[in-house]
């Protein structure tokens, strides 16, 4: 169905683009009747846009850096700081995960131009009802990214006007499966966790590569409130909802069919459980991850997102262990 949008917006008709145009002049003008005049225009067009040929070395990534046994399939131990993520490409990632996130966080992300002016006016006139003029919503995928990865997390008026200009700007310099990739990488799923490879194995145990759609539905309902629809939280409830609408909204937009939808919400899915520390081979660990620091740094090894291929075989060293345990309490 991804495929089947992009090549609807690859097929673009000349009154398509038009019209496009169009909109985007609406946004612009809506937005500057609203904040500004001539000088609001002189600012808008001197935002910049990071080089996004290069936007993850711009923009140095936070990765987790993971120690493995000689195999390359064992994680012995996960370094982080702060953040814990793994990068994952676009075309790894499960259908049923970006279908998913299509379906409740931006149904018409292959058709827009990063923004919706429908939606802007509708948070907009929500916010002044409520009285709170810097309260967020009615954000496209695009407007998540660039809050995201370029923008502060302040909550103000012009902080939402650069968004929107940005949006626009990056949706002429980048296709849409990289924008929906930076999302997918960088999206907070609740915890140090980011990005959707570094959630699958957190919460499911496995690549994002295999997860399934029920899985997937789960994933796609975090984003909104990770704290509140943690599945370790007192509102797992809440999230089995929220995940029933996400498959509901797939099914909708012809993402799965009846019998998809009712099997992935029957489906029972297991969450692996909480985890303090998980270090297997300690001793060998530290000497690795001093050895990493010295000739490194620590920094780097903290958040550069370095693959560590050691030369210990975990599960000979299991076999070791389990013969001096028992030969150990022999004698």
């Amino acid at each position: 169905m991804l495929q089947k949008n992009k090549k609807k917006k690859n097929r673009f008709s000349t009154r398509t683009i038009l019209k496009n145009r169009l909109v985007d002049l609406f946004v612009v003008l809506v937005i500057l009747g609203l904040f500004g005049s001539g000088a609001t225009i002189i600012w808008a067009s001197t935002l910049k846009i990071p080089d996004f040929n290069s936007f993850s070395e711009a923009r140095k990534i936070t990765q987790s850096t993971k120690i493995y046994d000689r195999t390359g399939e064992v994680v012995l131990f996960d370094i982080h700081k702060d953040i814990k993520r793994t990068i994952i490409p676009f075309k790894e990632i499960s259908r049923h995960i970006k279908n998913a996130t299509i379906a409740i966080e931006d149904s018409q992300f292959y058709e827009h131009n990063g923004v919706k002016p429908t939606a802007i006016i509708r948070s907009l006139l929500t916010n002044i009802q409520s009285g709170n003029l810097t309260a967020s919503g009615g954000s496209t995928i695009t407007q998540q990214v660039v809050k995201n990865s370029v923008l502060t997390r302040e909550k103000s008026i012009t902080r939402k006007l650069k968004e929107a200009i940005l949006s626009i700007k990056i949706e002429r310099v980048m296709d849409k499966d990289a924008i929906f990739s930076l999302y997918l990488n960088e999206i907070p799923y609740g915890g140090n966790i980011y990005g959707v490879q570094e959630a699958s194995q957190r919460f499911f145990g496995k690549n994002a590569t295999d997860i399934t759609l029920a899985e997937s539905a789960y994933l796609a309902a975090l984003p909104k409130a990770p704290t509140y629809y943690s599945p370790y939280g007192n509102n797992k409830d809440r999230l089995d909802e929220r995940k029933d609408i996400v498959l509901s909204r797939m099914r909708e937009l012809g993402f799965i069919t009846e019998s998809e939808e009712k099997e992935a919400k029957e489906e029972e899915v297991l969450f692996t459980p909480p985890e303090n520390i998980n270090i297997r081979a300690p001793h060998f660990v530290t000497f690795i991850k001093l050895y990493l620091e010295e000739k490194y740094g620590k920094e780097t090894v903290e958040t550069g997102g370095l693959k560590v291929i050691t030369t210990l075989d975990w599960n000979l060293q299991q076999k070791a262990e389990e013969i001096v345990k028992k030969f150990g309490e022999e004698n």
